[in-house]
């Protein structure tokens, strides 16, 4: 390993955290979780006939294709660069962990998938922030739109679920354990 590799790695496995491009892709992937779950609220609650709804649902299919891509990213650059080992975890915490995590990816590639298998069920357009159309690639049926509504349904619980466990364990791990878990996630404070 050459003097350079071994300098770069250092800092990382001296504090466990993620690495810079890591701890921004799940900061962004966040924000977005967020933003896109506001849209689809806002989407639900305005009539049919609004005229904001095709800005509202737009912005939801974007924000959500944007989501995919992003999970995409986060999944390859965990390839390359694996998670930091936690230290002082129990087995059930660190299994929970994984667990959750992959759980949490599958939903975020589950979600815009099946949002599109909606629209493209129903022969509607996706727009891309308004830049240009993602093609449909599935012939417009009942059949696709049932089941992209069926698994967009029971994404949306399974995110619930999957956020809320992930703010709670980070709670846990806050006020609890007091074990500079989340700290892994945050860039590193210099000074005193």
């Amino acid at each position: 390993m050459s003097t350079e590799v071994m300098i770069a790695a250092a800092p990382r496995a001296a504090t466990g955290r993620y690495t810079a491009a890591a701890q921004g892709l799940h900061w962004v992937s966040a924000a977005l979780m967020l933003a896109v779950l506001v849209l689809a609220w806002v989407m639900e609650s305005l009539p049919n006939n609004d005229s904001t709804r095709a800005t509202v649902v737009m912005l939801h299919k974007s924000v959500g294709l944007t989501i995919l891509a992003l999970t995409v990213a986060r999944l390859a650059w965990r390839a390359i660069h694996p998670p930091p080992p936690a230290a002082r975890w129990a087995a059930w915490e660190a299994a929970a962990a994984m667990a959750s995590h992959w759980l949490l990816y599958l939903v975020l590639l589950a979600m815009p998938i099946s949002g599109y298998l909606m629209s493209a069920g129903r022969g509607r357009a996706i727009p891309y922030f308004g830049l240009f159309e993602v093609p449909l690639l599935t012939p417009a049926t009942d059949a696709i739109w049932r089941i992209g509504a069926t698994v967009h349904w029971a994404g949306q619980w399974a995110l619930y679920t999957l956020v809320a466990l992930h703010i709670a364990a980070a709670v846990w791990h806050v006020a609890i354990r007091r074990d500079g878990t989340l700290d892994r996630m945050l860039p590193e404070q210099s000074g005193p």
